[in-house]
């Protein structure tokens, strides 16, 4: 009898199909891109035991939205995803006001995961 294998908490949280308390991930990819999630929408200090895991987007709420504070948003997230997802390769992060809210800003971090032979692009876009 072959059994799956379960790798993290998919992103976002929602309950299992299988009955566990939470949906699991079972591939790499989705994994990857879980953790990914997990760590921009922490914030710094949330986390037991680890109060440095997350970012600080938080504090950008009500900062002009200005090409400085883009900067450092930019800057936040390439910080910790060195920090605490090293062998995920960021291709670019952008944050670009949102053509929505004058309030809000879009981040899109492309990435590459690289297995021992192949090579995925993937990427997320986040609201904030």
């Amino acid at each position: 009898m072959a059994t799956e294998k379960y790798i993290n908490i998919n992103y976002p949280f929602k309950n299992s199909v299988k009955g566990f308390f939470l949906d699991l991930n079972t591939d790499d990819a989705s994994a990857i891109k879980a953790d990914l999630m997990h760590l921009i929408l922490t914030r710094k200090g949330q986390r037991l035991y680890n109060p440095q895991f997350g970012t600080n987007l938080m504090k950008f709420i009500f900062e002009p939205n200005d090409e400085l504070t883009l900067a450092d948003i930019k800057d936040e997230i390439t910080t910790a995803v060195k920090k605490y997802l090293p062998k995920l390769q960021i291709s670019e992060v952008s944050v670009t006001e949102s053509t929505e809210s004058e309030y809000a800003a879009v981040l899109r971090i492309d990435y590459v995961i690289t297995d021992e032979v192949f090579q995925t692009n993937d990427f997320v876009v986040i609201n904030i």
